[in-house]
């Protein structure tokens, strides 16, 4: 189910990001040993009271701005707006209310959106009188909080969930697979998306997504029956959208969240840049099964190495992911489209398996044998046994004598024989360490 979007908007330099950051905590924090992963934190998920939401974190907005960055800025806040079920008004209770201020709330009111005043800068009780003003806006009661100190963030929380929509439960079966094409600007996600369409389609229809203006493309292919996720929304959004990189990212999240398999578009002609991985990493970290799509290959200047060094490129920049395939197509002229979808479906079956217990014990017991784990301080790691406890992506949990003694590598030696007995290609594999007290 896709979670409800809360955006975080105002003006430059009142402190968006701090408040950001504290409500999502160190949810986006980098795993340090996944390397390869880099991307603007932008985009993350908050919690409050059992309510998960999405959260966006903007640009401030300079409304006269004729800057090219500004107008960026402005845009990228704009189609947070869009994407938002609620806005929270970032203001700051030192400066009191500007004229930018009065801009950006003429932005809010045309949207129509629920919206929650946060007042940030309000550190001590002195300053709690500063907030009065705030209601001039007439969005309902300011809260005060200070990101420097975090106070005030939980009764800011309490309004926000107070405002967020129910979103209904997805009533596709099990076994129609989601997929989701994700990439940056002008890879040729939407012609890849028609490509298919064009060429499998048996069984269509247009029918209203869960989020707001999705559509969602059923269609059936050699009797096995998937679901397109627009990401791209271009027929309603028009080109000035794709100017903006940051549009990539916050429709793909929304479309990451409900697909089961994640095509990640790359250009063939262009090449792979920073954005393709700031993309990809979204994916990884919701634990989605993912394939590189190399579109554009048809105007690709090859020999018969060509493939290989492109491969090869790949696995360097996206290192975090080095079990998604890679898939080499035109969707102008169809050429190798008809490897996508049989790749598509492998991903997502080694995505949804389950490993009987005994026969994961075998693999990890046989790679202890074969690499002790390593001693800290004189003390070793001892292995008791290992269980899968879900799917979707595949998890194992591991129990220790101590799990501070798992080190990183140790943990990616062992995923790495997990994967090299049953394979699970296209799909991440989360692997948590307990104490064995902790069983049950």
């Amino acid at each position: 189910m896709a979670r409800p979007v809360v955006a975080i908007v105002g003006r430059p330099n009142v402190g968006k990001s701090t408040i950001f950051n504290r409500i999502i905590g160190d949810r986006l924090a980098i795993v340090e040993d996944k390397p390869g992963i880099t991307r603007d934190r932008i985009y993350g998920i908050g919690e409050w009271n059992g309510k998960p939401f999405s959260i966006i974190d903007t640009g401030g907005i300079e409304i006269d701005g004729e800057d090219v960055i500004l107008k960026s800025i402005r845009m990228q806040a704009e189609l947070a707006i869009e994407e938002a079920d609620v806005i929270v008004f970032m203001c700051d209770a030192k400066a009191g209310i500007t004229q930018s201020d009065e801009e950006v709330a003429e932005m809010l009111y045309r949207s129509g959106k629920p919206i929650v005043v946060a007042v940030n800068k309000v550190d001590n009780i002195g300053r709690s009188e500063l907030i009065y003003e705030f209601y001039g806006f007439g969005f309902g009661d300011p809260i005060g909080v200070s990101g420097s100190h975090g106070t005030g963030v939980g009764d800011l929380l309490d309004a926000i969930v107070e405002k967020l929509p129910e979103l209904e439960e997805e009533t596709y079966d099990d076994d129609v697979i989601r997929v989701a094409l994700i990439g940056r600007p002008n890879v040729g996600k939407s012609s890849l998306v028609n490509a298919i369409l064009g060429e499998e389609r048996v069984i269509v229809s247009d029918v209203a997504g869960t989020t707001r203006d999705a559509i969602d493309t059923p269609f059936e292919k050699d009797g096995q029956r998937y679901v397109l996720i627009d990401t791209a929304g271009m027929r309603k959004r028009g080109k000035v959208y794709e100017t903006t990189e940051k549009y990539s990212v916050m429709r793909a999240m929304r479309a990451i969240e409900r697909a089961d398999v994640v095509l990640v578009v790359i250009n063939g002609e262009e090449g792979i840049i920073e954005q393709d991985k700031h993309i990809a990493g979204y994916a990884f970290e919701a634990g989605k099964a993912s394939l590189f799509v190399v579109n554009k290959w048809d105007v690709v200047d090859k020999t018969d190495k060509t493939m290989n060094e492109f491969e090869k490129k790949i696995r360097d920049h996206f290192l975090f992911m080095t079990y998604a395939p890679v898939v080499f197509l035109s969707a102008k002229t169809k050429q190798r489209l008809q490897k996508l979808l049989p790749v598509v479906t492998r991903v997502a079956q080694q995505h949804a398996m389950r490993v009987q217990t005994h026969l994961l014990n075998d693999v990890v017991s046989d790679a202890v044998a074969i690499n002790p784990p390593p001693t800290d301080k004189g003390r070793r790691m001892r292995i008791n046994y290992v269980t899968q406890v879900a799917v979707k992506p595949p998890t194992m949990v591991i129990f220790v004598n101590d799990p501070e003694l798992m080190h990183f590598s140790y943990e990616r030696y062992l995923e790495n024989k997990i994967r090299g007995a049953f394979d699970f290609e296209g799909t991440p594999i989360r692997i948590f360490t307990r104490r064995k007290s902790d069983e049950g």
